[in-house]
């Protein structure tokens, strides 16, 4: 379902450049009028002012717990308060909950988890209602929001410390195999919120829990921050035989995509699955300190700065003039206009040695109009991204340039003052070249970046050489391990439903009679009859999808970082998996859109957002009350997610030419400027990243069209010594020519993984064979090497009470594994 009020869904059908797609001569009057139009607007949104944004994990804690609520759902908070006071008043006499002392609190609680194990269905609900109402922050005897939030924290400890989370868990597992909910709802034509309301429920006490205990402050007691630990350990590990609590969320996202479960609500699920991996592998913080402990373990030298603090140092750069954006067409210009313009341009390319001459000149006066030919190859942007991966086998896009000799690459001149600090990948042979140049390579080595990625790469080279001298490798149980080792063999599926989801949510996408469903938890019972409810109801599906959006651009990007620090191949595994699912196309096709307008969009009702609904009656529905939102110049969610998307498409390009390829096959140069008119430096630097990637596939015609962008990328990003972005021309490549690395890197994954799951293999064929033959291994590993005498309890004594198993072609070393006797069978 597309709503049309949803930002940029309108601009869906044209293709961001303001024409049609239309060819031939008479269509071109129409898509000039159209192009003269959308420059005037821009022309008018040029003078943007520079937003004040604060790029953290997630947002404030208040808006954080509203976006767990839509605005169709205010009405179930009456309910759940009914449902607590009806069986608090059988409970308690003559006292209201913030008046009970701790012990009596607990005591309720301990009472309410008692009467939640009963058969009945609508008892039970009742029940869960009054812990969620607990959770929520007993609001009916608060005066103010800080209350509320106050006492939600000190419930939600309450709660977990009662065991509420592990009994919440077991009705979940219930409810995610109720095949009666499923089969009903897969009959109804119309999926509404009344299908998931125990769903939501569980949902939402659990997402509560989550988010008040990950939250630290200073003043938490000692009490507080040791049931923290706690929560994070038993969400990070396989308790009581159970997968990871985010493996059960990731499987209810697969069921959800699969079609067998439509009525799962999945906003909710994805805003538990982010927050759970945010808590248990932690935040953009706690990777920065654990990439610096990485490194002192690698005996690597010190980080010299940290990425996230040093783009809030920088300032937002004026977006190109529209001017330039007719330059992006990858045409150039015909020859007699060449002619005319070469006088006056003579000055300017006899300097293009050198890019400090553009740091202070404003080189667009000189820019002519673009002629009608870029005009029309400007649309082709959006039906390139619809065509998905078949249009890599198209004719280059980019046309060879008049030939001119490169620039080299000791000529360019790097002045004093850039952000970053300098970082020198590799450098070559010095046989025959004078002594100046050999000491400037080693004043050139200090400088040298190693990464953790390349000792690990490193590392998998010689164990692949040298398996018998090295031995096996100790690979330490960190709850990122367990989570990649527990989504290993359902990673693609995982990272496909994503995609799906993200699809459905952008604003850009065409309603589709295949689509999923992404509505289920937002659309009430009754539609609306009204014009008010209307436009209520258009705002809360507007920011459902907003919230959507959020949740999935921060899950992968997190997965992402937190896979790559664990070991570089679990994170070409994920990044893999996410290109053949096309997130490159999905990620330009979301930017397809005006991105100023989805950054200030303001779908939000201030008055309905949780807390502020609770503690004052709703108000009467009129058209001044919808419009009444916050007085911020952007949407903090939207401007988040769009930074994580950027973020996300970096990390799977950089460094891949393939990919690289992609970018400019899916013609996401002028997608990509068009964002660079939002005056925000971090989503800005990451434009720019992009861009210059793909600078040398450009070529020379679009560097000369665009210099002032040329000069952003020069002072914003960091650069590489021996990077030819700047002069480099390779605008006759193809993206098969880089298919060879592509599939060098797949084999190498391949054999990391079959590697590192072969001891895993193993023992899981040992448990099965054992139980055909009456013997149940046991998880210790008994090694006569360490001179042990006894064996651990019930074992057989001496060498046949271990099992000698070799591990594979390639592999030496031998598990002892302790097996217990059988008694029945009297065998080992």
């Amino acid at each position: 379902m597309e709503d049309p009020a949803a930002p940029g869904a309108g601009s869906a059908s044209t293709n961001g450049n303001g024409n049609g797609g239309g060819k031939g001569k008479q269509t071109a009057p129409k898509g000039r009028e159209a192009f003269r139009s959308q420059r005037r607007e821009s022309e008018g949104s040029v003078d943007c002012p520079t937003l004040e944004f604060e790029y953290g994990d997630a947002d404030g804690h208040a808006a954080e717990l509203s976006e767990l609520y839509s605005y169709t759902e205010n009405l179930e908070f009456t309910t759940n308060r009914r449902c607590f006071e009806e069986d608090f008043k059988t409970q308690v006499q003559g006292k209201e909950w913030l008046e009970l002392e701790e012990d009596a609190q607990k005591a309720y609680v301990m009472g309410l988890l008692d009467r939640l194990e009963v058969v009945s269905r609508e008892r039970r609900l009742k029940v869960a209602r009054a812990v969620l109402y607990l959770a929520q922050g007993t609001f009916g005897e608060c005066d103010s929001e800080v209350d509320v939030l106050h006492w939600s924290r000190y419930n939600c400890f309450l709660l977990y410390q009662m065991g509420t989370f592990s009994a919440f868990l077991e009705l979940l597992h219930m409810e995610i195999d109720n095949s009666q909910a499923c089969s009903s709802a897969l009959r109804k034509p119309a999926i509404s919120i009344a299908d998931s309301t125990e769903l939501r429920v569980l949902l939402s006490v659990m997402y509560l829990l989550v988010e008040n205990i990950r939250l630290e402050r200073e003043t938490d007691s000692c009490r507080w921050r040791t049931a923290r630990e706690t929560f994070r350990t038993e969400l990070s590990f396989s308790m009581h035989n159970e997968e990871p609590f985010a493996l059960l969320l990731f499987s209810m996202v697969t069921k959800f995509c699969s079609g067998l479960a439509p009525h799962f609500p999945i906003k909710k699920v994805l805003l538990l699955l982010w927050k759970v991996v945010m808590f248990t592998l932690g935040g953009f913080e706690h990777l920065q300190v654990l990439k610096v402990q990485k490194r002192a373990e690698l005996g690597l030298p010190p980080l010299a700065e940290d990425s996230i603090q040093v783009v809030k140092s920088m300032r937002a750069a004026s977006p190109p003039s529209y001017t330039l954006d007719l330059g992006e067409s990858q045409l150039a210009p015909p020859p007699s206009k060449l002619r005319g313009r070469r006088g006056s341009r003579r000055q300017l390319l006899t300097k293009q040695d050198s890019l400090d001459i553009y740091n202070e000149r404003d080189l667009f006066k000189t820019e002519e109009p673009a002629t009608e030919e870029e005009e029309e190859s400007a649309g082709d942007g959006e039906r390139t991204l619809d065509g998905e991966l078949d249009l890599l086998e198209q004719d280059p896009l980019v046309p060879p340039p008049p030939s001119q000799a490169p620039l080299s690459a000791e000529r360019v001149a790097f002045p004093k003052g850039l952000p970053w600090a300098p970082k020198v990948r590799d450098t070559d042979t010095l046989v025959g070249l004078p002594r100046p140049i050999h000491e400037s390579v080693k004043t050139l080595k200090q400088h040298k970046y190693i990464s953790i990625a390349d000792v690990q790469i490193k590392n998998e080279e010689d164990l692949e050489k040298c398996p018998m001298s090295l031995g096996e490798e100790v690979v330490p149980e960190t709850p990122c391990e367990i989570l990649y080792q527990g989504m290993l063999y359902s990673l693609p599926q995982y990272m496909i439903a994503l995609l799906k989801i993200l699809l459905a949510a952008a604003p850009t996408s065409k309603a589709k009679t295949d689509s999923i469903n992404i509505l289920a938890d937002v659309l009430p019972e009754e539609m609306p009859i009204t014009v008010l409810q209307s436009m209520k109801l258009g705002i809360d599906v507007n920011r459902h999808k907003e919230i959507i959006v959020k949740s999935i651009s921060a899950l992968l990007l997190l997965l992402l970082k937190h896979f790559k620090l664990n070991h570089i191949y679990q994170f070409e595994y994920v990044s893999q998996h996410l290109v053949f699912a096309n997130c490159i196309p999905l990620i330009l096709k979301f930017f397809n859109q005006n991105i100023l307008s989805y950054i200030t969009a303001k779908n939000s009702i201030s008055v309905l957002d949780y807390p502020c609904c609770t503690i004052q009656d709703l108000p009467e529905l009129t058209t001044e009350s919808l419009e009444a939102g916050d007085n911020n110049q952007f949407c903090w969610r939207n401007l988040f997610s769009c930074i994580n998307l950027l973020r996300l498409l970096n990390k799977l390009t950089k460094w891949k030419h393939s990919r690289t390829m992609m970018l400019v096959v899916f013609k996401s140069a002028p997608i990509l400027k068009r964002a660079l008119k939002v005056k925000q430096a971090m989503l800005q630097l990451y434009v720019l990243k992009l861009l210059k990637i793909q600078t040398k596939y450009l070529g020379r015609q679009w560097r000369k069209s665009n210099m002032k962008t040329m000069s952003a990328i020069y002072q914003k990003v960091r650069h590489r010594m021996n990077d030819d972005w700047a002069y480099g021309n390779d605008i006759d490549a193809r993206p098969w020519d880089f298919q060879a690395e592509e599939c060098t890197l797949r084999a190498n994954i391949e054999a990391f993984n079959s590697r590192r799951d072969q001891l895993q293999l193993c023992l899981t064929l040992l448990i099965l064979a054992g139980s055909w033959h009456g013997i149940a291994p046991t998880w210790e590993y008994y090694s006569h090497a360490k001179g042990q005498e006894e064996a651990p309890n019930h074992t057989m004594q001496g060498p046949g009470g271990c099992l000698k198993l070799v591990l594979g072609c390639g592999i030496s070393q031998v598990a002892h594994i302790p097996l217990a006797k059988n008694n029945s069978h009297g065998q080992a």
